[in-house]
């Protein structure tokens, strides 16, 4: 009689327990990355009021059966679907992260670590990444300072966004390349200017510069020199200054040499008549206190071949020069030009090239003097017009002076390599395109000014970059998962977090690449409860009449006692 009542009881108690279970499921419907429980029950245990018998040959009878009384039912087991994943929430925060496998991402107090898959961070006061709810650090690994790889070592706090990492440090420009095509009918390239060509670059301050060259034909067909005529940098006022400004009394080529000095080509002979006549004889005005030889012009005439040569009184003392000298060097007047084209043949390459010119008033002979160039020769293949090599290399260098001859430092620039395998020459209908860019062909050595932090993005391995202002990328670390044997033997700690226990397995602190197992993680996103409403509901009605039906067990079990009782009577 009592052992139907205790069943009652015990029949109560689980169902009870199971509707625990369903109600802790429907109140979590909408808690990320729930996973739901289930319960099962089994029998509590047996009273054996005769023990089973086998057959006897002896006696002739057959063998009997125990006979037991079930003394009620115990909850079994309390499952957890930890392996079922959850349906996706798109969210738009970039610290939203859902992973898609068995992984867990692994989460610190500063004492030990716990794992969930509720992937709702945010970054803390000191740029560490941290979970919303409580706080607790995300882990992973760190960066290798020397490599600028993932260090794959002990689990540490991701500090993402701590201050030295808001801001990309500037760096110096360390090579650069030029492209496109040196046309050698380009008729810029036969001029004193030259074809121009520029090159942006940073010194490791972040301070940005522009280096002007030129390029400049020659006799020999394919050969062209190339000359560092200026290097440009802001100053305060805003305007494009001459670096030989900022270091004052230094001439460019103490500052930066990109090659060896040598004599620029020129197409006429080092002795030659006029081309064409004069029609009289011409005069020469001096200066008054022209006493010495050479003498620079300001106004000339030169003498007609065709007649007796010149005698010319120059002198105060009334002696004569019989030859004058022009020296270039601070530039040509137009009527010099115009007489040197006219009379002589030059071109304006050959005037380009020209530092000093000597005329001979006695045969009207002219002997010249060629510019001195500090540069690089640059020579292309005529038969095929790719780039052969430049002074014998593939490269010219930049050379920054370290120390300028006062002794002033100038140790924020590098030396700049400036690849021209990329240039070829061919007909471009006398139109050259060289360009030159700053870093190599793969987009190293740019160099770079300071930069600050314009956004973060965590890759599907786990892996989060920072990107600046300044057009760079740095990687910041990457996020560990762990990953379990038994995932369901994880214990539950509270606020979407579980621990490690005996039955799951230790995780060994070190954890693993998410791609490692085929999983992946989605930024902007967050795994959602796997609680299935409609099965909750189900499993609560077949719940309520187990209970009801255990309590009739007991109702009914009072009553009999009560019939018992009233046998007194």
């Amino acid at each position: 009689m009592m052992r139907s009542m205790y069943s009652g009881v015990s029949g109560l108690k689980t169902h009870q327990t199971k509707m625990d279970v369903i109600g802790n499921n429907i109140a979590n419907v909408n808690t990320v990355a729930y996973k739901s429980s289930s319960i099962t029950f089994s029998e509590l245990m047996y009273q054996t009021t005769q023990k089973s018998s086998g057959p006897n040959d002896l006696t002739g009878t057959g063998g009997t059966n125990a006979r037991q009384i079930g003394l009620g039912v115990q909850s079994a087991a309390i499952n957890t679907a930890i392996s079922s994943q959850g349906a996706t929430q798109t969210t738009g925060n970039p610290f939203d992260i859902c992973i898609t496998g068995q992984s867990f991402f692994i989460v610190s107090d500063g004492n030990d670590n716990y794992f969930t898959r509720a992937g709702a961070f945010t970054v803390d006061a000191v740029g560490n990444l941290v979970m919303t709810s409580n706080g607790y650090n995300v882990m992973g690994w760190g960066v290798d300072d020397t490599t600028g790889t993932i260090r794959k070592d002990t689990v540490e706090p991701l500090r993402i966004m701590s201050a030295e990492k808001l801001v990309c440090e500037p760096e110096a420009t360390e090579k650069s390349y030029v492209s496109g095509i040196m046309d050698k009918n380009d008729e810029d390239a036969a001029t004193e200017a030259g074809r121009a060509l520029s090159l942006s670059f940073y010194d490791n301050l972040g301070y940005s510069y522009t280096a002007k060259f030129s390029v400049h034909s020659t006799l020999d067909d394919g050969v062209y020199y190339v000359q560092l005529d200026d290097v440009l940098s802001k100053g305060t006022d805003g305007k494009m200054h001459s670096i030989t400004e900022q270091y004052p009394g230094t001439v460019l080529s103490d500052i930066v040499n990109i090659g060896t000095t040598f004599e620029a080509n020129v197409s006429v002979a080092k002795s030659m008549l006029p081309t064409a006549s004069v029609p009289s004889v011409g005069t020469i005005r001096y200066v008054s206190d022209a006493t010495t030889d050479p003498v620079t012009m300001t106004d000339w005439a030169l003498p007609t071949t065709t007649a007796a040569p010149v005698t010319v009184n120059m002198k105060e003392d009334g002696t004569t020069i019989d030859s004058v000298t022009w020296d270039f060097t601070g530039g040509m007047d137009a009527t010099m030009q115009k007489q040197l084209k006219d009379i002589y043949g030059f071109s304006d390459a050959d005037l380009a090239a020209l530092k000093k010119v000597t005329i001979n008033y006695a045969d009207g002979t002219l002997t010249i003097d060629r510019k001195e160039v500090n540069g690089s020769k640059l020579t292309y293949d005529t038969n095929n017009g790719y780039f052969r090599d430049i002074d014998g290399e593939k490269f010219i260098t930049m050379d920054f002076a370290t120390t300028l001859p006062d002794g002033t430092p100038m140790e924020k620039f590098s030396d700049i390599e400036m690849d021209w395998s990329a240039s070829n020459m061919y007909n471009n209908s006398g139109t050259s395109t060289i360009t030159a860019v700053s870093g190599d062909t793969k987009g190293l050595g740019t160099g770079r000014r300071l930069g600050n932090m314009s956004g973060i993005t965590v890759q599907t391995n786990g892996m989060i970059y920072a990107s600046y202002d300044n057009g760079m990328t740095q990687l910041l670390g990457q996020i560990a998962v762990a990953e379990f044997a038994n995932a369901a033997g994880l214990e539950k700690a509270g606020e979407n977090l579980y621990s490690a226990s005996l039955n799951s397995g230790e995780f060994d602190g070190v954890g693993v690449d998410i791609t490692a197992s085929g999983g992946y993680m989605t930024t902007g996103v967050l795994e959602m409860s796997n609680v299935d409403l409609s099965a909750e509901f189900t499993e609560m009605i077949t719940t309520q009449r187990g209970f009801q039906a255990n309590s009739r067990i007991i109702t009914v079990s009072d009553t009999m006692l009560e019939e018992l009782v009233n046998l007194k009577r």
